[in-house]
């Protein structure tokens, strides 16, 4: 698994963290997405690691522009993740 963290410019509001997470949801197989209008990133949990394009393919004209990726290999934790 593959945690992906997005700098995106342009969230203001939790309805901008919607619409994020709605447009990425829509083109990109992810199994957790959250994304936080604070820290301006949206943070996605995946089987694959997504390509830079497919992510700026989802964002496109939705008026918020992505200004960073970074993708790390994801291990999940807790009671039954050991």
């Amino acid at each position: 698994m593959f945690k992906t963290t997005i700098k995106i410019d342009g969230m203001m509001c939790s309805m901008c963290e919607a619409h994020i997470n709605d447009a990425i949801r829509s083109k990109l197989s992810v199994n957790k997405i959250k994304s936080s209008h604070k820290k301006g990133e949206t943070v996605i949990i995946s089987d694959e690691a997504p390509l830079y394009e497919d992510i700026e393919k989802a964002l496109d004209g939705s008026g918020y522009r992505m200004m960073g990726l970074t993708c790390e290999t994801y291990e999940k934790k807790g009671l039954f993740g050991r």
